[in-house]
């Protein structure tokens, strides 16, 4: 018998628990660990929670836990109540899928001013993630910057600009939902160092803007290349350039009827966050491409107003005391998955934040290649029997698939009209969910 530790119940580490049992049928025993009560990692807390359909991937994670030999052990901090050494002795094979859950800093004069916040902290806050619930974003100032052009700074400035109507059939959690309601933000602008070209946005997530209710893009037409250009990119990314060719030629008439406007600022560098004690503006140094595609500032400024930023420039994995980290790219050291000998990483922890939800899959299934290599049958390691022990000697208190099923019903019994749940925002209110 194989016994596998996977540390993060998100995509990487279920499509790895899912690759293990595949490969080895009832020869394996897997425990899928989470500091949280909760599964699902960034499916719960970082999916936008009106992309209801992508969510829908944590049904496929349910058939997997449903196993007998694979269970989710929540509630459990490594570091704290067991160590990865620890683990490394009661497992043939530990795995980190703890993925990247850590802002990157801007490295911009002023980030600490109040109002500023990465996207990590941000989704996390309209997302109800216990660490961030009370983040409490002022949003009664009318101008909002966004610094990103990636998927992540659409789902911001989307969730910044849609109506409560909109949100109705989202798991946007209520105490994001009644600020939103109150919010009194007007003008969204979304800052890229680089042009229309160069974005990392995708075709669907870019054409939602052309159906918002009460909110407009924009696109300076002279930020735009020349439309021959548009032949030398990828298909995905050409669309995508369509799509913000179309916010360009939408007509002022169109613009009056929408109050608020999400504008794309592009060569657009940020300098430096503007304020004193609150942020006022963001001062942006106007860039242009060399043949590389590479920007360089120009030496033209200008301030763009801004009573809340919002940064969406990357991720970073949290380090753990004894595994190598590599701290340039923000994940750990490793050699296609291997860290050091029973010690393995998948996902954003091994790639950096990069890729898909799907891009997770075969990254699971080539671990747990390297893992059969490296591990044959087994050494006879104790595993779930002896992390059970373990937990039972230090009274830690875990939280089972079963137990997670009881906080979901509560979660769904407890929602909006038309929202699937309203989720459980701090870790003893998930506790007490899970009942006796």
């Amino acid at each position: 018998m194989r016994h596998i530790a996977i540390i993060g119940s998100g995509p990487a580490g279920y499509y790895t628990a899912e690759a293990a049992q595949k490969h080895w049928g009832d020869e394996v025993q897997v425990d899928v660990f989470d500091m949280l009560p909760v599964p699902y990692g960034l499916i719960r807390t970082g999916v936008a929670p009106d992309h209801q359909s992508i969510k829908g991937v944590s049904k496929r994670y349910e058939t997997t836990n449903s196993l007998e030999n694979v269970r989710f052990v929540g509630n459990v901090m490594i570091g704290d109540d067991v160590t990865i050494a620890e683990l490394q002795e009661l497992y043939d094979a530990v795995v980190l899928a703890t993925g990247a859950p850590n802002d990157k800093p801007a490295g911009v004069p002023g980030e600490g001013l109040d109002n500023v916040f990465g996207s990590a902290a941000f989704v996390g806050w309209y997302n109800g993630h216990p660490q961030f619930a009370k983040l409490n974003p002022n949003l009664s100032g009318q101008h909002a910057v966004v610094i990103g052009n990636g998927n992540v700074a659409l789902d911001v400035a989307r969730i910044l600009a849609k109506t409560p109507g909109e949100l109705a059939g989202s798991d946007i959690v209520a105490h994001a939902l009644h600020a939103l309601q109150k919010s009194n933000i007007e003008h969204i602008t979304i800052l890229g160092r680089r042009g229309p070209h160069q974005i990392a946005m995708t075709p669907k997530e870019l054409g939602e803007l052309s159906h918002l209710e009460r909110a407009c893009p924009r696109v300076k037409p002279a930020d735009l290349p020349a439309v021959d250009e548009d032949l030398f990119l990828e298909p995905g990314q050409r669309k995508s350039v369509g799509h913000l060719r179309s916010f360009a030629a939408i007509p002022e008439l169109f613009r009056a009827d929408k109050p608020i406007e999400i504008e794309f600022d592009f060569f657009a560098s940020p300098k430096v966050i503007v304020g004193e004690g609150q942020v006022t503006g963001v001062e942006v140094e106007r860039t242009a491409l060399d043949s590389t595609g590479r920007a360089s500032g120009t030496g033209e400024t200008y301030v763009v107003p801004a009573s809340l930023v919002i940064t969406c420039i990357g991720y970073k994995s949290s380090p753990i005391p004894g595994v190598p980290f590599e701290e340039s790219a923000g994940r750990f050291a490793n050699d296609e998955g291997r860290i050091l000998p029973g010690l393995y990483c998948v996902g954003w922890a091994r790639r950096g934040p990069s890729g898909t939800i799907g891009t997770n899959r075969p990254d699971g299934f080539g671990v747990v290649e390297k893992i059969g290599e490296d591990i044959g049958a087994g050494a006879g390691k104790a595993g779930r029997t002896g992390f059970d022990k373990l937990a039972e000697a230090r009274k830690l208190d875990v939280v089972t698939f079963r137990d997670w099923k009881k906080i979901e019903a509560q979660e769904e019994a407890r929602a909006r009209d038309g929202a699937p749940r309203e989720k459980f925002v701090d870790v003893g209110e998930m506790i007490r969910a899970r009942g006796d």
